[in-house]
Formats: C-alpha cells, structure tokens, sequence
C-alpha cells in the first residue's frame, strides 16, 4: 500500500474528502517526525511504538576493495509493534 491508497482508504472509512484525509496522514507524519527528532518515544496503544535508537561507532568493510572502514554512530529511527498488530498479523493458534 502507498501513501495514495492509504489516504484513499482513511477517506472511505471515515467519510472525509481526499483532501482531508491527505491532510491528516500528512500531520501524522509530520507530528511523528517532530517527536522523534526531538527525542521523545511516540506510543500508539494495541499499534506500537515509535523511537530512536542509538546505534555505536563501528568497523565496517568495504565490499569493492575490502578495505576497513570506520562507521560513525548514528541515531536511527525504529518501530516496536504492540501485541495487538502482533496478533492481527501473526499465526493463528489452534
């Protein structure tokens, strides 16, 4: 699904014109990159949570010459599904 079918979709289900489901997926967006930018962790209940990970400076190799290289530590973006999506999406048990 892109981001076209999903706002076609939110607009289908909640009876709101294209554009204001355009506006809405748009300000989830934005509301979540805002938070996680400036370091907050942004829970969804039965979704999942969103947060940023530190991840250390490391070694790495260069797979053309094979050379070491040196890669810097980074903050990254990452999502923890909740146990509702897990279970949604998950086996079914017998």
């Amino acid at each position: 699904m892109n981001k076209a079918q999903l706002i076609d979709d939110i607009a289908g289900k909640t009876k709101l014109s294209k554009k204001d489901a355009g506006a809405a997926v748009d300000a989830l967006v934005e509301t979540l990159t805002k938070a996680l930018k400036k370091g907050d962790r942004v829970t969804l209940v039965g979704f999942g949570t969103f947060e940023v990970r530190k991840r250390k400076a490391r070694k790495g190799v260069n797979p053309r010459t094979g050379a070491q290289i040196k890669i810097a530590a980074t903050k990254v973006p990452a999502f923890r599904p909740g146990a509702s999506l897990k279970a949604a999406i998950g086996p079914k048990k017998k």
